[in-house]
């Protein structure tokens, strides 16, 4: 029984499809090559004859002309007829009355042919004539022989062939079953290698050969899908490591809360107290999980984008009027020139998401008596809206900007250290994948110092803008007295 499945797999492999393929278009080509070769062969033999006739022919015409004796030559033609008989050599000579002059010994008993004039041949039966009339003469010349010897050879050929054939039938399977074999050697290798891959073991990757074939190439491109697995499998242990901890933080804080209240008796305003901070942590952890919610939705590419008509600058005009309050107690500067009226297709949630983190970062790191600046225009060359925000905050060290939008990174110095309570890490990370959500980009330029700026860029919406206000130079800012 388990003969059947091997030989069932065996049929179905590519080894053997590849092996039948080859066998089939050699056999085929030598099969045509073959059958070629035996029709020009006789063909060939054929045309020979025809020159040995033609020649045999105008030999006797010469005679006629030179007036021979009518005895002498058809001495000479018997003689002839004699010496030639293995191939069945005849002539006869026919009047312009259609009586028979002269006839060998092995003429056919043929109807009279012959040509207008010229010298021409054809194929009566097995025999094979050339006939012609004598200029200025009421004589016409018919010479042939028998194809019987054309024939035998042609058999003799026909024999080769089919030996040649069944020779090429054996051989090809055979052939075509090693070559299969070597150039699936490498297939067989990339399965084997492949199948005793682990997501443990990701360091393995397939040979290259150097060949630069198609094999080649399939390799290259493998291990490029391990590369891009193993980056991925080591960025999910780094954001499940980040996440526990992160959680961790609020659950260990509830916790100490409790045991703090149930540890002795309290008044009730420090019960009270303590009941503030357990629910501080609790929208803590709530942030924390909605973020890793909304992360997880991208990751897995089911954040819904509805693409409902987004009046892009009333989310920005809604930021300002809400973030205006945080600026001044912060006294900080926040200016935003006239706004244009826009339009974006997408998650109207999910944007003003982008905008109010894009404003609080800001903000966040902006020291006392700075200025944070946000911009929306519209780049009508390649049909975007554009929306920065730009602070004048410590700035990115250059050598962390690459990694601002990885999760859960938080710089080391000198920006985090403007702040007093560090954020998660995972706010810079959900803009990116929301843009990314919206076929949007999103860059981050920073200088040591100068401050951050972070640009939007969005595709924009046809239709649906509100009317540009009739001041063009209206400003709207929010400042400290």
């Amino acid at each position: 029984m388990p003969s059947a499945p091997s030989r069932k797999s065996f049929t179905r492999s590519l080894r053997f499809r590849l092996m039948v393929w080859n066998a089939a278009v050699v056999v085929v080509t030598a099969c045509v090559t073959l059958v070629a070769l035996r029709e020009g062969v006789r063909i060939t033999l054929i045309h020979e004859l025809d020159q040995l006739l033609w020649e045999d022919l105008r030999e006797i015409e010469i005679a006629l002309n030179a007036h021979e004796d009518a005895t002498t030559l058809h001495e000479q033609l018997d003689r002839k007829d004699a010496g030639h008989a293995q191939h069945k050599w005849f002539a006869s000579l026919i009047g312009g009355d259609g009586k028979v002059r002269y006839q060998s010994k092995h003429a056919p008993l043929a109807s009279v042919w012959a040509s207008d004039g010229d010298a021409s041949a054809r194929t009566e039966s097995e025999w094979r004539l050339t006939a012609r009339a004598v200029p200025d003469g009421d004589v016409i010349i018919r010479v042939g022989a028998s194809l019987e010897s054309i024939h035998a050879d042609v058999a003799r050929l026909d024999q080769f062939v089919a030996l040649a054939a069944c020779g090429v039938l054996l051989i090809a399977p055979l052939c075509g079953y090693w070559l299969a074999g070597r150039a699936t050697r490498p297939l067989a290798q990339i399965i084997a290698t492949t199948a005793g891959l682990r997501p443990s073991q990701l360091h393995e990757r397939l040979e290259i050969r150097g060949t630069h074939d198609e094999l080649d190439q399939l390799s290259e491109t493998f291990n490029r899908l391990l590369d891009r697995i193993g980056n991925y499998l080591q960025e999910r242990r780094d954001f499940l490591a980040n996440s526990a901890h992160e959680l961790r933080t609020p659950l260990a804080a509830i916790r100490s809360s409790i045991e703090v209240a149930l540890s002795g008796g309290r008044t009730n305003e420090e019960y009270k107290e303590l009941l503030t901070d357990i629910i501080e942590e609790s929208a803590s952890l709530e942030l924390l999980v909605n973020q890793l919610l909304l992360l997880s939705e991208t990751e897995t590419e089911r954040l819904k984008v509805d693409k409902q008509q987004v009046q892009f600058n009333d989310l920005v005009e809604k930021a300002m009027d809400m973030f205006g309050g945080v600026a001044e107690f912060r006294e900080i500067q926040l200016v935003c020139p006239a706004l244009p009226s826009v339009v974006v297709y997408g998650n109207q949630q999910h944007l003003r998401q982008v905008v109010y983190n894009l404003l609080d970062n800001a903000l966040k790191f902006t020291p006392a008596g700075g200025r944070v600046k946000v911009q929306l225009r519209v780049d009508h060359s390649e049909a975007t809206i554009v929306f920065a925000v730009r602070d004048s905050g410590p700035g990115i060290p250059e050598d962390e900007l690459p990694h601002v939008f990885d999760r859960f990174f938080q710089g080391s110095r000198p920006r985090a250290a403007a702040v007093e309570k560090r954020g998660t890490g995972l706010g810079l990370s959900i803009c990116q994948a929301i843009i990314r959500a919206h076929d949007g980009t999103v860059e981050v330029e920073s200088k040591i110092g100068e401050g951050t700026c972070i640009t939007v860029r969005l595709p924009r919406g046809r239709g649906g803008d509100k009317p540009t206000p009739s001041s063009q130079d209206r400003d709207t800012t929010f400042q400290t007295a």
